[in-house]
């Protein structure tokens, strides 16, 4: 169990981390409230042991900035123990309002504290344990269960996120929307089991190519998402004019390269997809329009053939 010791005695910290070590746990110390706060993060400890009374910041306030953090963040509550020499109901209120969870004297028998930490390392067990689920949950929430992409639900809140960074920092901004080419017809002639297993491989190749890009240092947090049934978006924050063609084009080829036979595809014979692209040097306020322009472009790109993309204005 990994433990932050936030104790302004050297001489008492060195005593305390010494009995926790033999415990087998691993310790993190603080020298007071403001040292505690600043590492907390870094540190992710399973378990804080706050003194009290400390220069610069005290206990009470440190507990009450890293509940006021985790609330902020969406984290998992941490348990708190204060370290006091007197647990006087004055200190026990205050420090019950600040966040704190029990008490423990600094003088704490070693078997007692044993036993005190082998508790406290079971609860800890038990939040990992909840905090997996609950990554898991959100995964299954954020996912299309058939391609493994991000859903259209993910997909928006994502987009908001970059797309107010972009507008702060005044930075260009790109969308593809794409499409598998005259897919109602492969259902038909080769069955539902048959697309499905097509989009499979579709969003394969989508994720590969935006995958490299941002390994590449291409693009920065570009992804891809199924947009719904045939049709996906490829989102790409601080996008130039150069990997805004370069990830469409490739997209067109990676496609083209899987072979998919689709005998309904007129004049290529293999399942190919057609993509429409908007991109914005300095984004304005809407991001809606650039996912319309992109969509206006996308069957554009249907009129004039498919298997291509079309990216810049007529």
């Amino acid at each position: 169990m990994k433990i932050l010791l936030v104790e302004d005695s050297r001489a008492l910290a060195a005593v305390i981390s010494a009995r926790l070590n033999s415990f087998g746990h691993d310790v993190v110390l603080a020298e007071n409230g403001k040292v505690a706060v600043e590492v907390f993060n870094e540190a992710a400890p399973d378990l804080i042991l706050m003194d009290i009374d400390m220069p610069v910041m005290n206990g009470f306030e440190a507990t009450s900035r890293i509940r006021a953090f985790e609330t902020s963040n969406k984290w998992a509550w941490t348990p708190i123990l204060f370290l006091t020499a007197s647990d006087t109901p004055d200190n026990l209120v205050t420090a019950i309002e600040a966040g704190a969870d029990d008490f423990l004297s600094k003088s704490v028998p070693e078997p007692v504290l044993h036993a005190k930490m082998k508790a406290m390392a079971r609860i800890a067990a038990l939040r990992h344990r909840l905090s997996m689920a609950n990554q898991k949950l959100y995964e299954q929430a954020s996912r299309d269960g058939l391609t493994g992409l991000f859903n259209r639900r993910h997909m928006d809140m994502q987009t908001d996120v970059v797309w107010e960074e972009a507008q702060r920092e005044h930075q260009p901004f790109a969308v593809l929307m794409l499409d598998i080419d005259n897919f109602k017809k492969f259902n038909d002639h080769y069955g539902h089991q048959a697309g499905d297993e097509c989009l499979r491989n579709i969003a394969d190749a989508l994720s590969n190519v935006v995958n490299a890009a941002n390994e590449q240092g291409t693009t920065q947090g570009a992804f891809v998402a199924r947009y719904g049934g045939e049709e996906f978006a490829v989102v790409i924050p601080r996008a130039s004019p150069e990997a805004y063609e370069s990830i469409a084009n490739s997209i067109i080829e990676n496609i083209h390269n899987l072979r998919i036979p689709h005998e309904r595809n007129a004049d290529w014979g293999i399942v190919t997809v057609s993509i429409g692209g908007e991109r914005l040097d300095l984004p304005g306020n809407k991001i809606a329009t650039i996912f319309r322009t992109a969509d206006t472009r996308l069957y554009q790109a249907k009129e004039k053939g498919r298997n291509r993309a079309e990216l810049r204005g007529n």
